[in-house]
């Protein structure tokens, strides 16, 4: 796991390739490089995971080809065993080597055979082409500008904006669509000059300023086929083999233990590979997680730690977050609102404080198993428009006169009903969108500039257009589909790589992994979801080790106190950035709006603390993007 930097075909770009690394270097700590021919430049930071000796450095170069690269192949001793029964010999022992040859031998032909997660950019001195590819399901960042035939490359965004700010213009749309999810899609960028390499696809630069690109891995197509498959799916095996794989390694691995079925799961299994392992888990302040109503999720890991003889590692989160706030902003890149990236930015600097480089997360078993409360609660909305509309409108009436906190506690099932009355009524891809945003269209017109309007409408166009782009004809896998191609790489894969990479610590996911992936689709609705459970396929495969108590245990929240957050430690910021935030005097957000936010979350009578933490988030970033990030926090 590393930091990737270049450019091809740029004024002064070697020293920009320079700047671009360093920007980088919490990402690699242990080495760096650089690799130049002609116009040409590539630079690394290096975070030694596998093969620690000089022979895994980057950037890597043989037989005309050069590498630099960010991820890990966990199919990579298949693919040199494929490789060396060809004939081809190895210096080293490292996947980018493995990864090196294959491209020698196979061009783009051997990115589908690559399991794992990856960035990377090689450059062809015979032919002078620069492709820059990216993993299959947008686990790893690859940010770019384009300039004529020209670009410039970087692992973060950040690393751009701050060495051409002068020329990078925020993109508003994308500032909109972060205030409807609280995240960036993956499909838009907070510059409007500045691209993400979709997920699954390569592109090409070639000497004479042409490009061309290919998707070599479509996850539309992969759940089309899976909903065409009629054998019996082992659920169980492909996640255990998947578990197994994602522990290569020649530095110690942990794992994230939240006491979720997910994250219990995934610790069970590797600790059946490697006895003893170590665990990292979050608490949080009595007083703050009872406002919040959270689960008591410390009981559950702790069952889980004993029972598989994990070394488990409690962190109490207690954070000054007028600090860390701005930190995140910083560290993510983009306008992310969800307070989980503090939690795992803390659990891996208490990691790597401890030696451990290398820890796996659950994340994506939600989003491919229908996990969320989203997806039953889509379900159940079906049902709950066949009530005569006399009744639904009382039990709307009803419950909007509920408050969903007092001075001391918040009122979770309250929460829950308002949620979902504001969507139950709605039609399907309006619906889902509506069950997990944080606006409807008339709630975000009223929030920002009137002259928006026509990007208001683009952003909820191109949710519909990424909902109704497949064939599939069950809805519990069209939101999951809709969910891993927007949900997944746009928020909880980009905040885990910038978030955790931010502490210098390597993160991998065995749910998001191709041949799960492949599983979940070929699993039906109907096994998904049942009755009023949800997850119900993976916690089957999970009753193989795991004890009922774990998997069929209330739904945690990996999470953070923002009620307690907002109506106490973050309330004064709250009200500077109402009332003097560059966001409110730029006119990009009305002020009217915001306090009227603030009054409701004041009085109890509407949950806002997520809409006003994200609204701090969004000011923080956009201070940093008006000066380029040249004054980045650290």
């Amino acid at each position: 796991m590393c930091g990737i930097a270049g450019a091809y075909s740029w004024p002064g770009g070697g020293p920009l390739t320079d700047r671009l690394t360093q920007c980088l270097a919490h990402r690699g700590p242990d080495g760096d490089g650089r690799y130049d021919h002609r116009d040409v430049h590539l630079g690394h930071r290096r975070l030694s995971i596998v093969d620690l000796s000089e022979t895994g450095a980057q950037p890597m170069t043989a037989e005309g080809l050069a590498l630099t690269y960010n991820g890990e192949l966990y199919n990579a001793p298949e693919l040199r065993a494929e490789l060396e029964a060809a004939g081809v010999r190895f210096r080293g022992t490292s996947d980018t080597e493995v990864l090196l040859r294959a491209w020698r031998e196979w061009g783009t032909g051997c990115l589908s055979r690559l399991r794992g997660m990856f960035a990377f950019a090689v450059y062809d001195e015979r032919t002078g082409e620069l492709v820059l590819v990216r993993d299959q399901l947008g686990i790893k960042p690859l940010f770019f500008v384009r300039r004529g035939g020209g670009v410039v490359f970087a692992s973060e965004l950040k690393a751009l904006a701050r060495e051409l700010g002068d020329t990078l213009n925020v993109d508003q749309a994308a500032m909109i669509a972060s205030l409807l999810y609280y995240w960036v899609p993956d499909s838009r960028c907070a510059y409007r000059e500045a691209e993400k390499l979709p997920p699954g696809t390569w592109l090409r630069f070639r000497p004479d300023g042409s490009t061309d690109t290919g998707t070599y891995w479509s996850l539309r197509e992969v759940a089309e086929e899976g909903a065409a498959y009629r054998g019996e799916v082992d659920l169980h095996a492909v996640v255990e083999d998947s578990t197994r794989k994602h522990l290569l390694s020649d530095v110690p691995v942990a794992t994230f233990l939240s006491g979720g079925l997910d994250s219990s799961y995934l610790t069970a299994l590797a600790a059946r590979e490697q006895p003893g392992i170590s665990a990292y888990t979050i608490g949080f302040r009595p007083e703050d997680a009872k406002f919040e109503a959270m689960p008591d999720d410390l009981r559950y890991a702790r069952i889980v730690a004993r029972q598989f003889g994990v070394d488990l590692h409690e962190i109490e989160i207690a954070p000054d977050v007028q600090d860390l706030l701005p930190r995140m902003t910083h560290h993510l890149d983009e306008p992310i609102g969800d307070p989980a990236a503090i939690n795992s930015f803390l659990i891996c600097s208490a990691a790597r404080e401890a030696g451990v480089k290398v820890l796996l997360s659950g994340m994506g078993a939600d989003e491919l198993f229908a996990g969320y409360r989203k997806h039953l609660a889509n379900l159940l909305a079906l049902r709950y428009r066949r009530v005569p509309g006399v009744a639904r409108r009382a039990i709307g009436a009803a419950v909007d006169r509920l408050p969903v906190a007092s001075s001391t506690r918040g009122y979770r099932s309250v929460r829950f009903a308002k949620r979902f009355l504001s969507f139950a009524d709605l039609p399907e891809e309006t619906a889902f969108r509506r069950s997990y945003t944080m606006y409807d269209r008339t709630e975000l017109l009223d929030l920002v500039s009137p002259d928006l309007q026509s990007e208001v409408d683009d952003v909820l166009t191109e949710h519909a257009d990424v909902y109704y782009d497949t064939k599939l004809t069950d809805q519990v896998n069209r939101m999951c589909l809709a969910d891993a191609r927007m949900f997944l790489p746009g928020l909880n894969l980009a905040y885990t790589d910038r978030s955790t990479m931010a502490a210098s610590t390597e993160v991998r996911t065995p749910f998001v992994d191709v041949e799960v992936v492949r599983a979940a689709f070929r699993v039906p609705g109907r096994e998904k979801i049942s009755g009023r459970q949800g997850k119900v396929a993976l916690k089957k495969a999970a009753t193989a080790i795991l004890p009922d108590e774990i998997v069929y245990r209330p739904k945690g929240l990996f999470s953070a106190p923002l009620r307690a957050w907002m109506s106490r430690d973050l309330a004064p910021l709250v009200r500077e950035v109402i009332e003097d935030g560059v966001l409110v005097e730029s006119g990009f957000l009305q002020r009217d709006a915001l306090r009227k936010l603030v009054a409701e979350d004041a009085a109890g009578r509407e949950d806002r603390a997520k809409h006003l933490w994200h609204v701090l988030t969004l000011e923080y970033w956009y201070r940093g993007a008006l000066r380029g990030e040249r004054l980045g926090v650290q």
